[in-house]
């Protein structure tokens, strides 16, 4: 059994080693062929984090989190049995395989269930592709409760209407993992995660009450060196809500929609979540059987690229080793393919695409996209209507693709933003919003695993007053 105290925890604050995984791994796999187990996965990974907050000036939490685990799949045929533990030790080892043994042979067979097929594992130079995710940021909770104090007090300094905090934070975290199977894959690597954020409050007196309006920003990235100034995320997230000051309700109407591309990605992700093989499998989709078909305008293209350095969907194979490929997704508004795991392609009678585990890197863009067109460019293109910067509740539907959400934003008139927007409502279908994109922004926004411009829908019902 691998001993964390044979040598010096690594420099990253890990207090395991690959080695020592890769043996856990090892010793899973053994074990679980020696039940009888006809095929076995593993994985075992391990968490370390600070997260710090702040509000007015004060600390108000500090968090640290340091987790391992070990994650067992164990197959008799085409039954599958599950289990996982936080103990390391061999005995728990051995008590967590003979766990997941004892489900698969009393579950039901599933004629989907088992792994990855062989030639579909990343396997050699495609398991240990180099994709510079890992930037470990060595900070201590008062350093990080200095740079959450000057994000916080740059925003509050923007101006005296920014009267109040929700508070500001900084988080730290990175991880490794070394998974498995009985089919020869191994593979696993170390990344990690950084942020910066703050929530600023504005207000005005007024006869009925504050006026009070809340607005957030916050930067995210692999590396510390590359998330934004303090001072910058705090001066934007005041701004924000200082615009937001004054807003009214508008009449019930049905106009072109703008959507901020911080909120643009989420259309992308219903795109997402319609074509997964669990909703198409499930018959849970409302784009069902839209392989080939036109789902988008002509002028739209979506582009996956898993081996983005530094990519926060980036990774060299998914959840379950398949090697990860670049592809097209969309091509001239034609859906080029699914997103799929190993299960769900068998249940569809498909090839896995690599996508146990969600999506890598996906762009989105229009061939109509000029390098000028900026924000103010597109609200010149949406010319009167209305433009949405926040968006509230989980208003889709996935069978139908019926949507209806609360949000705020503001008025456009003649390309210019005349007042902000405040308790509306807007509805309409993802299915129909998909094919009324007139055009896309070049002001790209990175959130997650998805990038796109802002986005410019032909029309949606508002409903206001």
């Amino acid at each position: 059994m691998p001993d964390s105290t044979r040598s010096p925890a690594p420099p990253s604050g890990f207090a395991f080693k690959p080695a020592d995984f890769e043996q856990l791994v090892d010793d899973a796999l053994r074990f679980a062929k020696s039940l009888g187990a006809t095929d076995a996965g593993a994985e075992v990974s391990e968490g370390v984090g600070l997260s710090v907050s702040v509000r007015k000036g004060e600390i108000e939490n500090v968090e640290r989190n340091r987790d391992k685990s070990i994650g067992v799949s164990v197959y008799s045929g085409q039954r599958r049995g599950n289990a996982s533990t936080s103990d390391f030790s061999r005995a728990a080892l051995e008590q967590t395989v003979r766990a997941a043994w004892d489900i698969a042979r009393f579950t039901a067979a599933d004629p989907a269930a088992g792994l990855p097929e062989a030639a579909d594992l990343a396997t050699g130079k495609a398991a240990r592709r180099e994709l510079d995710l890992f930037h470990p940021w060595a900070i201590d909770a008062a350093g990080a409760a200095e740079l959450a104090q000057r994000c916080e007090a740059a925003a509050l300094a923007v101006d005296p209407r920014i009267t109040n905090s929700e508070g500001a934070g900084v988080s730290a975290q990175q991880s490794h993992f070394i998974a498995g199977n009985s089919r020869g894959f191994r593979g696993g690597y170390a990344s990690s995660r950084h942020s910066l954020s703050v929530a600023p409050i504005a207000s005005l007196p007024g006869k009925n009450g504050d006026d009070m309006q809340r607005d957030a920003w916050y930067s995210s990235m692999r590396s510390p060196d590359d998330l934004a100034a303090p001072e910058a995320v705090g001066l934007y997230a005041a701004e924000r809500a200082l615009s937001r000051l004054k807003a009214r309700k508008i009449k019930t109407c049905e106009v072109p929609v703008l959507f901020e591309s911080t909120l643009a990605a989420g259309l992308l992700g219903a795109y997402v979540n319609a074509t997964s093989g669990g909703a198409l499998y499930r018959k849970s989709s409302f784009l069902l059987d839209s392989l080939g078909q036109q789902v988008m305008p002509e002028h739209i293209d979506i582009r996956e690229d898993p081996h983005l350095p530094r990519g926060k969907g980036s990774a060299p194979f998914d959840d379950e080793g398949v090697a990860t490929r670049a592809r097209d997704v969309l091509k001239a508004g034609v859906v080029q393919g699914y997103f799929l795991s190993s299960y769900s392609a068998r249940k569809l009678g498909m090839k896995t695409t690599g996508h146990a585990g969600g999506a890598h890197n996906l762009t989105l863009t229009s061939r109509l996209t000029q390098p000028g067109d900026d924000l103010p460019a597109m609200l010149k293109k949406l010319d009167r209507g209305l433009f949405v910067i926040e968006l509230m509740g989980q208003g889709v539907n996935p069978v139908t693709g019926d949507y209806s959400r609360g949000a705020a934003g503001f008025w456009v008139e003649g390309g210019t933003l005349r007042f902000p927007v405040h308790e509306i409502t807007i509805a309409g279908n993802v299915k129909q919003m998909l094919m009324q994109m007139v055009a896309v922004g070049a002001d790209v926004y990175n959130s997650g695993a998805r990038s796109m411009g802002s986005v410019l829908i032909e029309r949606m019902k508002i409903a206001g007053q």
